[in-house]
């Protein structure tokens, strides 16, 4: 090298170095890492770990046995201001050549030679190089044991935090504790997770339905204590509902009754009748004020259960109601629609054709005799538009 080449190429390598000086410490300094130094590890977790750890150990060696050769380096080229032929050659070696001995690695027994183990010499390129592919080697496992414990430990916190919420709630209601019987799942899961993440499968698929049961449990309790603040309310509203049922029922019955005069109907279309028992249900409930007979939980089940059966039994009876006055409506538009042809059919000389009016007649009868048979009149008035439409005979 000459002088300028080898001060260029010092000052890259003493850039270099503190630049890999600064990605190592990065490196150690990593969350990850910092956790799993202090972790106990096994299966998976702990293999990759072990061997990022001998990756790690290599990176540092290497990396004193350059830092050494750059050391050296620097003490040459300080000797003189203007190097001589010696110095330059030395650098040349130093910076350019096989400087860097790694000593020979210890092996076990089983694994040696009798014949001596040599050291190895590399050049600054070539420890960058093997520094480089140990770094990315501890960067992966990094990453993979990172990207598990990401998916998975918030996860545990907000399960841990769902249990410590039921257990506060099943306090406050006097509600046996059932989220604490999980606890033991729950620790196992994490020691799992936190001890062997690359092989956490089966423990995300336990957590998936651990934190199906917290979130059902409280659920439950957070209704329940809904339900404790509201009781009276909620209770008072339940039997106006009630009320309501049993008007919109007796309604449903009395146009049955008079629709049923009129209209043919079939068995189906007979009204339900559910107060009473919506009735009955209602009054087993505890009464708002009193102890509860069973737990809030229960309580909060059997009044839901009590106001869909309502909400239902309400909806269906206004739906019978409007049913059956839809039936009336549709024997007026019949009507109407076998009034409106004859009118046709006396306007276009139609109206004493024999055909047409034994059509005409036939309808007529069907629609103004009671109980009406609604399926047999529209089929009579259709075919009487047909004669006077010009339809099919």
């Amino acid at each position: 090298m000459s002088r300028e080449g080898a001060d260029h190429a010092l000052r890259t390598r003493v850039e270099e170095r503190d630049r890999i000086s600064g990605d190592l410490l990065d490196l150690e300094s990593h969350t990850s890492y910092q956790l799993l130094k202090g972790a106990a590890l096994r299966g998976r977790t702990l293999a990759a770990w072990s061997s990022a750890q001998q990756a790690m150990a290599l990176m540092w060696s290497l990396y004193d046995a350059y830092r050494a050769v750059l050391r050296q380096a620097e003490k040459v080229r300080a000797r003189r201001p203007r190097p001589g032929q010696a110095e330059l050659e030395e650098l040349t070696f130093l910076l350019a050549g096989p400087s860097v001995r790694l000593a020979a690695e210890a092996k076990p027994v089983e694994q040696r030679s009798l014949r001596p183990e040599r050291d190895e010499a590399l050049s600054l390129d070539e420890t960058v190089a093997r520094m480089d592919r140990a770094f990315g080697a501890v960067g992966r496992t990094l990453t993979e044991i990172d990207t598990a414990w990401t998916a998975l430990l918030p996860r545990l916190e907000s399960a841990a935090a769902s249990q410590r919420e039921i257990a506060r709630l099943s306090a406050d209601l006097g509600e046996n504790p059932s989220g604490t019987r999980h606890q033991a799942e729950l620790d196992r899961l994490r020691s799992a997770v936190t001890s062997d993440p690359l092989d956490s499968a089966s423990a995300a698929s336990a957590l998936d339905r651990l934190c199906a049961t917290l979130d059902s449990l409280l659920a439950d309790l957070e209704r329940a204590d809904t339900l404790r603040r509201s009781y009276g309310p909620r209770h008072a509203a339940l039997l106006e509902l009630v009320g309501s049922v049993r008007d919109a029922e007796a309604e449903a019955r009395r146009t049955h009754t008079v629709v049923a005069a009129k209209i043919l109907l079939p068995p189906s279309t007979a009204p339900r009748a559910t107060a009473d028992r919506l009735a009955g249900d209602s009054a087993a409930l505890d009464p708002p004020g009193a102890a509860p007979g069973a737990g809030w939980v229960e309580r909060a089940r059997r009044l839901a259960t009590v106001e869909r059966a309502a909400d239902d039994a309400l909806r269906k009876a206004r739906a019978t109601t409007s049913a059956l006055l839809g039936l009336m409506a549709r024997r007026d538009e019949l009507r109407g629609r076998l009034m409106a042809t004859q009118s046709k059919a006396i306007r276009v000389g139609l109206a004493e054709d024999p055909d047409a009016a034994g059509r005409f007649t036939r309808a007529r009868q069907l629609l103004w005799t009671a109980p009406c048979d609604l399926n047999q009149a529209a089929e009579a008035v259709e075919h009487y538009q047909d004669a006077i439409h010009g339809g099919p005979r």
